[in-house]
């Protein structure tokens, strides 16, 4: 029987992705990766958004990996397994971005003027598009660290045989609590000196926990059964770490060190993501036209949504050829403009919706049955 709420959480999840996304663009915050403050404002009230959910909308992402990769290996061979990742993470990540995603990384480089540096160096043209490729990653970075996790899921398996999730099946909710440390741990460790996003200890903790632990309906009717209580502990979290940061500290970049190592940062990606987990169990798990929908749209979504963010902001932002209020609006319609929209469209076209988005032949095939 299909776990719907793990459906809801992955298209919420990247929804909310893809506004956070439109306020880190122009944030006043010094974080860095956008074009900044376009507004006149001293104090830009609505950036707190980003405090509030950044903590953990990634690592619930690798929980509900985690979880479908226990879905999928039941019914499959890790053989199985590693070719369908293989196919729908890898080959975007990397063939994707020879295909398509340069494109991204020319926007990105020339949000920072990269791109006309490169030029008036005289740097040569086929030199220029290897680095828009190495430029364009952007949000597959999720997609990187998901299949190098998925290749170290099946060497754990093999060495482990099924103890482990055996011992997951009976976690007490008193230990599901004190996981906490393991992942303040894993926060301190394997984190990218440049790019701040790869997480590589941090974000396999929660996947690993996804697998062995919350995958077992013993432990997520435990979960369910505090639900509410959950939510109130994981809204609360988050509360606090965005009051903290953003007004008694005045605008801290929750994106890197120290903030992202501390206690309480931990503390909100863990429990925070506790509760739309918890959360989604108890009173999302259901299906609709609308739901699913979404459901088999959200990872074009995801793919897409940055690049007509960033176009946006290249061309109109950048430029100041509109105002700073028609800026992030029309930054939030073309992420899922460009979203839906290329989805729509790459999804239809041979090769590239093997190279870009994963579709292998098979599921084309399976589609039209």
């Amino acid at each position: 029987m299909r776990k719907y709420y793990l459906d809801n959480i992955r298209w919420i999840t990247v929804v909310i992705v893809a506004i956070y996304h439109v306020f880190y663009m122009y944030n006043a915050e010094g974080v860095r990766g956008g074009i900044g403050q376009i507004t006149k404002l001293t104090f830009q009230p609505y950036d707190i958004f980003q405090y509030l959910v950044y903590p953990w909308f990634m690592p619930i992402l690798f929980i509900v990996a985690g979880i479908s990769s226990r879905l999928y290996l039941d019914k499959h061979t890790n053989k199985e397994f590693i070719k369908s990742r293989t196919t729908k993470l890898l080959v975007p990540s990397t063939i994707g971005l020879f295909v398509f995603q340069f494109i991204q990384g020319y926007v990105s480089m020339s949000l920072s003027d990269g791109a006309a540096e490169l030029v008036s160096m005289g740097v040569p043209k086929f030199v220029m598009y290897l680095i828009m490729v190495a430029s364009g990653s952007g949000v597959l970075w999720f997609v990187h660290l998901l299949w190098i996790y998925s290749v170290v899921l099946v060497l754990v398996r093999k060495i482990e045989k099924g103890k482990l999730l055996e011992a997951g099946s009976k976690t007490p909710l008193w230990l599901i609590i004190l996981f906490f440390f393991p992942i303040w741990g894993a926060a301190q460790i394997l984190n990218a000196p440049i790019i701040a996003v790869y997480r590589v200890a941090l974000y396999f903790v929660f996947f690993m926990l996804g697998y062995y632990v919350f995958s077992n309906e013993e432990v997520m009717d435990k979960l369910k059964k505090y639900a509410v209580a959950c939510i109130l502990i994981g809204v609360a979290l988050s509360i606090t770490f965005a009051v903290l940061n953003f007004i008694v500290r005045g605008g801290t970049n929750y994106a890197d060190k120290p903030v992202n190592r501390g206690p309480l940062y931990a503390a909100c990606a863990y429990f925070g993501s506790i509760a739309m987990l918890a959360g989604m169990a108890r009173f999302g798990d259901f299906s609709n036209s609308f739901t699913k929908w979404m459901s088999s749209h959200s990872f074009g979504l995801y793919v897409f949504h940055y690049l007509g963010i960033s176009t946006v902001a290249l061309v109109f932002a950048k430029n100041a050829i509109l105002p700073a209020p028609l800026c992030y609006l029309l930054s939030l319609v073309a992420g899922f403009a460009f979203g839906y929209g290329l989805y729509a469209i790459i999804s239809r076209i041979p090769f590239f919706r093997w190279a870009v988005l994963g579709i292998s032949k098979k599921k084309v095939q399976k589609n039209k049955e």
